[in-house]
C-alpha cells in the first residue's frame, strides 16, 4: 500500500470534514453493550476514538475510568471542548502500537477497519498485550470487503477468527442485529475475552 495512514493522513481527513465512518453519535450495538455493563469502576480504553461518541455516552453513563486515544489531535480537542469535565490525563494522543496500560475493557469501534490490512495480527497482539487477565474486547467490525485501497477495510468472521482464535476465547462474533440502517448486514459484534 502506498497510502501512509499516519497523524497527517487522519488529521487532514477531519480538517476536511472526510469523516464517512462518523455517525454522529453513539451506535447501537455499542450503546447496548455498554447498558449492560453494571461495574462502571471497569478501566477502559476506546482507541482510534475519533469524535469519540461512545466514550460520551459511556461518560455520561458513569463509567469514570475511561480512556480515549487517537492519532489525530483533531478529534481530541473536539471531545475536550465538549466535554471540559473529562480528565485530561485519559486523552491519549499517539499511535495505538505505542501506548502502554492495562485495561478491564477496549470498546471496537471503526478502528480494526482503518488500520492497514497488514497490521491486523500486530492489532490482535497489542490488545491481548493490552488488556488485563480476562479482560474483553468487545465491539464491531465490518463483515463485508469494500474493495477500498484506503479505509474502511473489511472482511469476513473466517478471517478474523485466524487473528484472535490463539489469544482469545471467543464469545461473540456473529453478525450485529441491531445494526445502524446505513450498515445493516454489514457489520459483526465481537466480544473476545483475553486467554
Amino acid at each position: 500500500m502506498t497510502l501512509s495512514l499516519n497523524e497527517q493522513y487522519w488529521t487532514s481527513r477531519y480538517n476536511q470534514n472526510s469523516i464517512g465512518w462518523d455517525v454522529g453519535q453513539v451506535t447501537f450495538p455499542i450503546k447496548q453493550f455498554l447498558d449492560q455493563i453494571d461495574n462502571k469502576d471497569l478501566k477502559v480504553l476506546i482507541p482510534g476514538a475519533g469524535n469519540a461518541y461512545e466514550a460520551a455516552y459511556a461518560f455520561e453513563s458513569g463509567f469514570k475510568n475511561l480512556h480515549i486515544l487517537d492519532i489525530s489531535k483533531v478529534p481530541l480537542n473536539n471531545f475536550l471542548e465538549k466535554y471540559s469535565d473529562f480528565p485530561k490525563d485519559h486523552v491519549h494522543h499517539e499511535n495505538f502500537f505505542d501506548h502502554q496500560g492495562k485495561y478491564d475493557l477496549i470498546i471496537e469501534q471503526t478502528f480494526f477497519c482503518a488500520l492497514p490490512i497488514i497490521l491486523r495480527q500486530d492489532y490482535a497482539d497489542k490488545m491481548h498485550d493490552l488488556l488485563e487477565v480476562n479482560g474483553q474486547l468487545a465491539g464491531v467490525l465490518f463483515n463485508r470487503n469494500f474493495g477500498n485501497d484506503s479505509p474502511p477495510f473489511g472482511g469476513s468472521i473466517a478471517e478474523y477468527r485466524t487473528y484472535f482464535s490463539d489469544l482469545f476465547d471467543i464469545k461473540t462474533m456473529e453478525a450485529c442485529y441491531n445494526s445502524i440502517p446505513p450498515r445493516l448486514d454489514s457489520e459483526i459484534f465481537i466480544r473476545l475475552i483475553k486467554k
